[in-house]
């Protein structure tokens, strides 16, 4: 009998700390940000007003230069009040133009050509202008186009403190003990059905991870696209399951693993 009642109470420690483990994103088995580059019009159009209609949050990674920034200032103001994150992708979105396949970097905003304090000032006076648009000081970054050195140098770690955490382009998924938080990955969309991007989220699930989307284009805008029907797909399937799927802005997560991976330690 004192056999069984300890293999009992064994078996439900075990299953209570599983339970635990699995469901360390905010009481959910894996998180889900939802991140939109380059401050596209379709993304006020398209993405906004099925976000909203379902509860969902995005973060919106905005740089002053394009001008579906410029254009739509009233605009990007409401989806703050709204809960959506309004995040930093630099003024002029610097890329690294003197390599093959780059040829379309404007050479005025060719990232070879910057000197680190240069992209650091530009980074830091976006930080300003989001301000203005939300009355926000803490922020996140993206960097553009995944480039993250000029020369040899990480020009995101001289202003790190200026920042809760970054984004990349690396496609994995992470546990919330592993997080870079100078480089968390993401996986960029350009024309995956619906049922491919459900598809990512469902491994996310599996391995209790995070799982951050990059979308550029949302049924156009941009030549990294994918179909608004096929986004709209998941985005109802991360409703549908928000009882294991926690679908939060880039900036409250990161904060969230910050803080889980300090009472690790």
């Amino acid at each position: 009998m004192k056999k069984t009642i300890l293999l009992s109470v064994f078996i439900l420690a075990h299953t209570l700390t599983f339970a635990q483990n699995s469901a360390v994103w905010n009481g959910k088995k894996c998180a889900v940000v939802l991140t939109y580059d380059d401050a596209l019009a379709v993304h006020l159009d398209n993405v906004i007003p099925v976000l909203d209609s379902l509860g969902l949050k995005g973060t919106f990674y905005l740089s002053g230069y394009f001008p579906g920034f410029a254009n739509n200032i009233p605009r990007w103001k409401s989806a703050a009040v709204n809960g959506h994150e309004l995040a930093n992708h630099t003024l002029f979105h610097p890329c690294i133009g003197n390599t093959p396949g780059r040829e379309w970097v404007n050479p005025g905003n060719d990232l070879s050509k910057y000197t680190v304090k240069r992209m650091t000032d530009e980074m830091r006076m976006t930080n300003i202008l989001l301000k203005t648009l939300d009355g926000q000081t803490a922020r996140t970054f993206a960097y553009p186009c995944g480039d993250t050195k000029i020369g040899d140098v990480d020009y995101y770690k001289t202003v790190e403190g200026d920042f809760v955490a970054a984004r990349g382009t690396t496609g994995e998924m992470k546990k919330i003990t592993e997080i870079n938080f100078n480089d968390i990955g993401s996986y960029a969309i350009n024309g995956q059905s619906g049922e491919q991007l459900i598809e990512l989220v469902k491994k996310a699930q599996v391995s209790n991870s995070l799982l951050v989307f990059l979308f550029h284009g949302v049924g156009g805008g941009h030549s990294l696209n994918v179909a608004l029907a096929e986004h709209n797909k998941l985005v109802r399937y991360l409703k549908q399951n928000a009882a294991n799927i926690w679908v939060a802005p880039f900036m409250e997560v990161a904060n969230y693993a910050k803080t889980h991976q300090s009472k690790q330690k």
